[in-house]
């Protein structure tokens, strides 16, 4: 996936009220943008941060810069949680490595309890169900993480993921690496036991796991090679 419009430089001045930032641009203009991420974002917001921002001439639009990526260490880091899902549906209509043969890819479809599956793949015998997990956290070099934050949500869609399994069907967690540097995931046990538990529950229950890594430049992002899945570091 490419960026709509080219994405411009800026240093990061604070980041506040979940959806807000603001960064000066290297022209010397401080803006205020819009921030595509409700999580805690550690490691990627402190002040003084290398950032990248979309610009935009929308007039219904508010803030004219959207933040889609930090620069921590020479890595970039993917900071819009919506780019995972737009991205993913192009490769999974491609094929993905564990998941090809499907005809067709479908996006946002109901099920479980008022909850939503990122992508249920038909056409290729067993039907896919597959909940996708942005990973952007790293506390150890070469290590991502999930979750950043303790998410009861996240505990649910697995719970939910278990279902399907054991109606019979294939259910996956993707946990797909929003940055550079990694080259693993794992669980962030100590940050949310819960879900760490509910993993493994699913887990017995007939849920698959698989990881990616990204490719991401300052003009696009594209779904990178598997990665090592270790839920016990």
């Amino acid at each position: 996936m490419r960026f709509q419009t080219p994405l411009v430089p800026a240093t990061l001045i604070r980041r506040y009220k979940r959806f807000l930032a603001d960064a000066r641009l290297d022209d010397g203009r401080e803006i205020t943008a819009h921030v595509a991420n409700p999580g805690a974002m550690t490691g990627m917001k402190e002040i003084g941060t290398r950032i990248w921002l979309e610009p935009n001439d929308d007039p219904k639009r508010k803030l004219k810069y959207t933040w889609r990526l930090a620069e921590v260490g020479g890595a970039f880091i993917g900071v819009d949680t919506s780019v995972p899902n737009r991205m993913l549906r192009a490769a999974l209509e491609r094929g993905v490595p564990g998941l090809e043969g499907y005809a067709t890819v479908r996006p946002e479809v109901r099920y479980g309890e008022n909850s939503r599956i990122d992508f249920l793949l038909e056409g290729g015998g067993v039907p896919a169900w597959v909940e996708v997990k942005s990973v952007t956290l790293s506390r150890t070099r070469g290590l991502a993480e999930f979750p950043d934050t303790v998410t009861t949500r996240g505990a649910k869609h697995l719970a939910e993921l278990a279902i399907r399994a054991e109606a019979g069907e294939r259910a996956v967690m993707l946990y797909l690496v929003q940055r550079t540097d990694c080259t693993a995931v794992s669980l962030a046990a100590d940050i949310d036991p819960a879900y760490a538990r509910a993993w493994a529950q699913a887990t017995e229950r007939g849920v698959e796991t698989l990881a990616f890594g990204c490719d991401i430049t300052s003009t696009s992002v594209f779904l990178g090679a598997p990665l090592p899945f270790h839920p016990c570091d």
